[in-house]
C-alpha cells in the first residue's frame, strides 16, 4: 500500500471540494484532493443544462428565505462568503458573469465547463495534489482525524474535508458514500430524499401529452389544498407525469409525501382574466363557426393538449362551436385557468438535482463547518442536511460552506504552527 502525507485531505472533487481545495492551497495548506472520477467537477459541468447557474445576486436575507431546510444554520457561512463574494471570485478567476431573470447568475459564455475549469486551474496553480481513488475509510485517534484509507493508499492527515455531495445523479459520483463515511465516525444521517425532482402523476393524460412543453404558464402547487408554490415559466409533460423548470422548483416545497396530499394547477393563460379569455374564445368560435369543437381550439392551445382539454370540458368533440352554450364555455375556460394534475410522488432520488437530508446540522459548528464529534473533520456542500430552491442557491451553499471549512482549518493550522 502506498503512503502519503498531507495537511488536509479533501474528499470529493465537485463544486464544494474544488473550491475548498483551492482556498486551502492558496493559504499555504498542503492539500490532497481525492476524487475517483477522471473528470473533476463532473456534476458541476452539467448543472443548469450545462450553463451553470452558479449563484443568485441577492442579499443574505433573500438568500436564506430560499433555503427551506436549515437556513439559519447557514447564516454565518453565507454572511462571510456571500453571493457577491462568489461573483467577485469567479471574475478574478477569469470567468465573466451575467445576471438573468430572478437574479440568476451564469458565466457570460453559458458554459459550465468554464466554471469547473477555473477552479481546477486554481487548484493546479497552488499545488493541489489529486488522487484518483475511492475512499474506503476515515480513521481517528484520540478524538481527532488521523488517516484516510483507499484500497491502494494510506493518507496521513491533520484534517478531512468531506465534500462528497448527496445521492442525486449517481453517475457523476454522488452515490451517498459520504453519508456512510460520516456515519462510521459517529454522525447522524437524516434520511436522504429527492429535492428539485420531476413528479409522478396518476393522471393518464400526462403520458398522452408526453413531450409537450407549455411556456409562459403559471404553475401552482398545493399541499392539502393550501397554496405552497406559484410561479410563471415553463414545464414539460412526460410519460410518468411532469418535469421542467417550474415542476422542479415546485417539488422543493413538497417534502411530506408520506403524510400530505399534493396537487398541481396550471393557468394556461395567465395574461388573461376569465372574462378576457371568454371574449377570446368567442372570437375563435366565430372564426371557426362551422367547425367541430375539437377543431376550433387550434389558436388557443398546443395540438397535444387539445384532445385532453376537450375531454375534460365534457363538451362533445363533434359539437359545432356555434351551438356551444355559455355554461359550456365557462367550464372550458375553468380548465384553461385551472388545469388540474394529481401528484402521487417524486421520481427516484437518482433523478433529483439535489438531495434533501444528510449529516445532521446539530452536529456541525455553523461557523467552521467542523464536526462537533471529531476534531479535524469538516463538511461542505450537499453532504450536509441543507438544500434550497432553484436559482443558484444550492451552488452558493456549496461555495459558502467550503469557504468556511477551508478558512477554519487553515487558520487552525496556522495557529498551531506559531
Amino acid at each position: 500500500m502506498k503512503m502519503l502525507q498531507t495537511d488536509a485531505a479533501v474528499i470529493g472533487g465537485g463544486a464544494a471540494g474544488l473550491l475548498a481545495a483551492a482556498e486551502l492551497s492558496k493559504r499555504g495548506v498542503k492539500t490532497l484532493l481525492i476524487e475517483p472520477n477522471k473528470l473533476l467537477g463532473k456534476k458541476l459541468r452539467i448543472t443548469g443544462k450545462g450553463r451553470c447557474n452558479l449563484t443568485n445576486d441577492c442579499d443574505i436575507k433573500t438568500f436564506l428565505e430560499n433555503v427551506p431546510c436549515n437556513g439559519k444554520f447557514l447564516y454565518s457561512a453565507v454572511s462571510r462568503f456571500a453571493p457577491a463574494d462568489t461573483m467577485a471570485l469567479f471574475e478574478q478567476l477569469g470567468v465573466p458573469l451575467k445576471a438573468e431573470r430572478g437574479n440568476r447568475v451564469f458565466p457570460l459564455s453559458d458554459s459550465a465547463h468554464d466554471v469547473a475549469n477555473a477552479l481546477e486551474r486554481e487548484c493546479r496553480k497552488n499545488g493541489v495534489q489529486v488522487l484518483r481513488e475511492s475512499v474506503r475509510k476515515i480513521e481517528a485517534e484520540n478524538g481527532a482525524v488521523s488517516r484516510v484509507l483507499t484500497d491502494e493508499t494510506e493518507i496521513s492527515c491533520r484534517a478531512v474535508l468531506l465534500c462528497t455531495g448527496g445521492a442525486s445523479y449517481p453517475g457523476t459520483g454522488s452515490t451517498g458514500e459520504g453519508y456512510k463515511l460520516a456515519k462510521a465516525l459517529g454522525h447522524t444521517i437524516l434520511d436522504p430524499k429527492p429535492s428539485l425532482v420531476p413528479l409522478v402523476s396518476m393522471d393518464d393524460f400526462c403520458a398522452e401529452m408526453q413531450g409537450f412543453a407549455p411556456r409562459n404558464v403559471t404553475l401552482r402547487a398545493y399541499e392539502n389544498d393550501k397554496l405552497i408554490f406559484e410561479e410563471l415559466g415553463e414545464m414539460l409533460f412526460t410519460h410518468f407525469g411532469v418535469s421542467g423548470p417550474l415542476v422542479l422548483s415546485a417539488s422543493a416545497h413538497m417534502r411530506n409525501f408520506d403524510t400530505k396530499i399534493y396537487r398541481l394547477s396550471i393557468d394556461l393563460k395567465p395574461g388573461l382574466s376569465e372574462k378576457q379569455l371568454d371574449e377570446r374564445v368567442l372570437r375563435d368560435f366565430q372564426k371557426y363557426q362551422n367547425r367541430d369543437f375539437a377543431n376550433a381550439l387550434c389558436d388557443l392551445e398546443g395540438r397535444a393538449m387539445i384532445p385532453v382539454l376537450v375531454r375534460l370540458s365534457g363538451i362533445p368533440a363533434e359539437e359545432k362551436v356555434n351551438s356551444i352554450t355559455k355554461e359550456q364555455r365557462k367550464t372550458l375556460i375553468s380548465f384553461f385557468k385551472d388545469f388540474p394534475i394529481r401528484i402521487s410522488g417524486p421520481r427516484p432520488i437518482e433523478e433529483a438535482i439535489v438531495t434533501s437530508g444528510g449529516v445532521n446540522v446539530k452536529e456541525i459548528d455553523p461557523k467552521t463547518m467542523g464536526s462537533k464529534r471529531l476534531s479535524g473533520l469538516y463538511f461542505a456542500g450537499e453532504v450536509i442536511d441543507v438544500d434550497a430552491y432553484t436559482g443558484g442557491f444550492n451552488l452558493q451553499i456549496a461555495w459558502s460552506t467550503a469557504h468556511a471549512a477551508a478558512t477554519a482549518f487553515s487558520e487552525s493550522l496556522a495557529a498551531s504552527r506559531t
